[in-house]
């Protein structure tokens, strides 16, 4: 059993291994292409737009991976029916479910590989790729989240509710253009400060060429009262440089910018927890919370769907159509994940719901196929003689 659950785990590695190969360089190839255009604005070299991808292979690995392990399984599977070893492994009393369960034995160190990409390679990639592009072409990229306004922020203070905007975000925590709104505890507005630039870090950010618009709390009441202010409305002062206390840190100003499925757990739970302080929606986040637990699944999922295909390789069928199957069946799968996350989304259906459903699903549907191609024959038989019995 050893030694052919090793012989499996060889051939599936090496069929994933080559098609990943591909899909990847495939994928960069079209990402190439369609932003050749990038190159020559400004500063911007053919050698940026290589670094840019570089950067992002993790991430396109992190994307392919499922499809590639069900095709590269398909090929391993099928290769091994042409070759009659499958037959052999059959009639040396290695029932399909058992085959099955080798296959999911196999898949382990691709699931291990897979959790240190979703929460090493990946997020730290996408981080390192968003700053790159932030330095390079001065945004932070196509999904970026940014308004025409900017970005915005909310968070608490001991005096109420600041809302901040920033027009663009910098590498290592800089941005441009901050204004911040101060609001007291009955979400009156007391002062805008407005900065040219300015710099997250720990617990504070730094602003420099600071415009402090203070309102006065008696504007309000003198209002509406019809009465003149005995106190001027606005006091606008100039300062070099102010420091204000802030609960932002550049990670979350680059979780506003990173797709929440990219970034670590750590880093996710901590934007959740930001969100939630400020009384701000997190349900996108808190699926992407239930999509990255459940991605090791879907790896099982890709290793199930793969088994009944290779298992009729052994009775009917050709390669390139079991493999054209799986492509079809890898895609339909994708579509099926991304259809949840936004139908689940528009609907407010619970995050667990839309993370497993697919998967669960896919699953199912493909248990029900190993289980007809492993005893389909018995049970026609069965149904036969029964038939004719009754007869």
């Amino acid at each position: 059993m050893k030694t052919a659950r090793r012989y499996l785990a060889t051939e599936i590695y090496r069929s994933s291994a080559v098609v990943l190969i591909a899909l990847v360089g495939l994928f960069t190839f079209f990402a190439l292409v369609d932003d050749l255009d990038k190159v020559g604005r400004g500063d911007f070299k053919i050698y940026h737009l290589l670094f840019l991808e570089l950067l992002a292979l993790p991430t396109r690995l992190y994307d392919i991976l499922p499809i590639g392990l069900l095709i590269g399984s398909i090929l391993a599977l099928a290769g091994l029916a042409q070759r009659h070893e499958l037959v052999i492994l059959r009639v040396s009393g290695i029932s399909g479910m058992r085959m099955l369960v080798m296959l999911w034995i196999v898949t382990i160190p691709v699931v291990i590989f897979a959790l240190i990409l979703a929460e090493f390679l990946t997020p730290a990639a996408e981080l390192k790729l968003s700053e790159a592009t932030l330095s390079l072409t001065g945004s932070a990229g196509k999904n970026a989240g940014v308004l025409r306004s900017g970005y915005w922020f909310k968070e608490t203070t001991p005096k109420g509710d600041r809302i901040i905007n920033v027009g663009a975000l910098q590498s290592g925590g800089g941005a441009l253009t901050i204004t911040l709104y101060d609001f007291n505890a009955e979400r009156q507005l007391t002062s805008t400060v407005t900065a040219v630039s300015g710099a997250f870090g720990t617990g504070e950010l730094s602003l420099k060429d600071v415009t402090v618009n203070t309102i006065s709390p008696e504007t309000e009441s003198a209002l509406a009262k019809g009465s003149r202010a005995t106190t001027p409305p606005v006091v606008v002062t100039k300062e070099a440089t102010r420091t204000v206390p802030t609960s932002l840190t550049p990670e979350l100003l680059f979780a506003r910018v990173l797709t929440p499925e990219r970034m670590s757990f750590i880093d996710l739970f901590d934007y959740i927890g930001y969100l939630s302080a400020n009384h701000l929606v997190a349900e996108r986040q808190i699926v992407a919370v239930w999509r990255k637990l459940i991605y090791p699944f879907t790896l099982l999922v890709m290793v199930t769907i793969a088994a009944p295909l290779g298992f009729m390789q052994t009775r009917r069928g050709g390669v390139g159509a079991k493999v054209f199957l799986g492509i079809l069946l890898g895609v339909g799968f994708f579509m099926l994940n991304q259809l949840s996350l936004n139908v689940g989304m528009l609907n407010k259906w619970p995050a667990w719901l839309t993370a497993v459903g697919p998967n669960a699903l896919a699953l199912v549907l493909a248990m029900t196929a190993v289980l007809i191609v492993e005893y389909g024959s018995t049970i026609s038989r069965r149904w036969k003689a029964l038939r004719g019995s009754r007869a």
